[in-house]
C-alpha cells in the first residue's frame, strides 16, 4: 500500500517540475545559494558541483532535478537518483535563503513521490537529511519514512589529540593464527562474502538493500576498489587473515584527495566479539598516518559512520582517536506493497 500522505489544501502559487534549460538563467541563483550553505548548513564534506557541471549532471541523466516554483519564480529545489544503487537516492532538499522551508519541502517530496511512483515498486527510497534538513524529520515521517540515527566520526591528523590517543591505545599481540596484510585484488570474492554476511541484518541494509544479496554486495566492493565512490586505497585497506583465509576487512578511500573515508569494516562471525576490527582500524590509519607525514598524500582527516546506537563500535573508534562531530537522521522509504 501507499504511504500516507498528509492532506494538503490547494495553493495556485506553487507550481513544482523537472529542471529543464529554459529554467537554467532563473534557476541559478537559487542553486548558488545551495552552493553557498553546503558546507555550513548541510555539512557537505567538499564543495558541491559548480552550476555548469550541476547542469551538465541533469543532461547526462545522473541526477534528476525537482524545482519548486513560487509565482512562477524557483523558489526551491530536490535532487535525486535511480541511477546508482537499487534505491531511488533523494541527494538534497534546499530552500532558497533557507525560507519556508518545510512548506517548500513537503511540496516537492509529494511531487518527488509521485514521480518515482513507478520506481518505489520494488526500490526503497534512501536521504541522508543532512545540517539542516534533520528539522523535516517530523514532516516527512507523515510520508512513511523511517529512521536510523547515523554518527559521524573524525581522527584528525593534526589540531586535535587524535595520534596522541592512538599512541596511547594498547593492543595485545595478535594470536599466531592471525595475520594482518594489505589488500590484493584475490581477496575479492573473500570480501563480497565476509561483507555480505556482515551487513545483511544490519541497519545499512535497510537503506541500501543490495547489502541483503551476494550480487548486490558484489555491486558495492566493485564500485570502492574500481573508483567509482572516491580514490581506493589499497595500501591503506587492511585484510585479516585467519590461517591464511580472510576473514575481515576495513576499506579505506581517499575523496577530493585529502579527505579519507572508511565506507566498510567487516569481519565474519565466528570471529567477532574478540577486538579483532580494532587491529585492522589501526594499522589501516597507521598507514595513512605514513603517507601524509611522507608526503604521498595530502591527507587532513580520516572519517567514517556508525550507528548513533552502537554503542560498542563508537567505542572502539574513540579507543583509537576517532572523536564523534555531528549526528543525522538516515531516512529511508519501504518499498511500496
Amino acid at each position: 500500500m501507499e504511504p500516507y500522505i498528509h492532506p494538503e489544501k490547494e495553493d495556485n502559487k506553487f507550481e513544482a517540475r523537472l529542471l529543464s534549460k529554459e529554467d537554467y538563467k532563473s534557476f541559478a541563483p537559487v542553486y548558488n545559494d545551495f552552493q553557498n550553505r553546503a558546507i555550513e548548513e548541510y555539512s557537505f564534506e567538499l564543495e558541491p558541483l559548480g552550476f555548469e557541471d550541476f547542469v551538465e549532471s541533469v543532461e547526462k541523466n545522473l541526477i534528476e532535478c525537482l524545482v519548486l516554483f513560487e509565482d512562477s519564480v524557483p523558489v526551491a529545489f530536490l535532487v535525486y537518483t535511480t541511477a546508482i544503487s537499487e534505491a531511488v537516492e533523494l541527494n538534497i532538499i534546499h530552500s532558497y535563503k533557507m525560507e519556508n522551508a518545510a512548506e517548500r519541502a513537503m511540496y516537492l517530496v509529494k511531487k518527488f513521490l509521485e514521480l518515482t511512483k513507478s520506481e518505489r515498486i520494488d526500490k526503497i527510497v534512501c536521504y541522508p537529511m543532512l545540517g539542516a534538513q534533520k528539522d523535516l524529520i517530523g514532516d516527512i515521517a507523515k510520508y512513511g519514512f523511517k529512521f536510523v540515527g547515523i554518527a559521524v566520526l573524525r581522527f584528525m591528523m593534526s589540531g586535535t589529540n587524535s595520534r596522541a590517543i592512538l599512541e596511547m591505545a594498547e593492543f595485545p599481540e595478535l594470536s599466531n593464527n592471525y595475520k594482518l596484510v594489505e589488500w590484493d585484488n584475490k581477496y575479492f570474492d573473500d570480501a563480497v562474502e565476509v561483507v555480505q554476511e556482515g551487513f545483511e541484518t544490519s541497519a545499512d541494509a535497510l537503506f541500501d538493500p543490495r547489502f541483503k544479496t551476494i550480487e548486490g554486495t558484489k555491486d558495492i566492493i566493485s564500485k570502492i576498489v574500481e573508483n567509482i565512490y572516491a580514490e581506493f586505497l589499497p595500501e591503506a585497506t587492511t585484510v585479516l587473515l585467519y590461517n591464511n583465509k580472510p576473514v575481515g576487512f576495513c576499506f579505506m578511500n581517499l575523496t577530493g584527495g585529502r579527505i579519507a573515508n572508511i565506507p566498510i569494516v567487516s569481519i565474519k562471525k565466528e570471529h567477532q566479539g574478540k577486538g579483532l576490527s580494532k587491529y585492522m582500524l589501526k594499522k589501516s590509519v597507521e598507514k595513512l598516518i605514513r603517507m601524509t607525514d611522507y608526503g604521498e598524500k595530502p591527507i587532513t582527516e580520516v572519517n567514517t559512520t556508525t550507528e548513533t546506537n552502537n554503542f560498542q563500535a563508537l567505542k572502539m573508534y574513540r579507543n583509537i582517536g576517532f572523536k564523534e562531530d555531528y549526528n543525522y537522521p538516515q531516512s529511508y522509504l519501504p518499498v511500496r506493497n
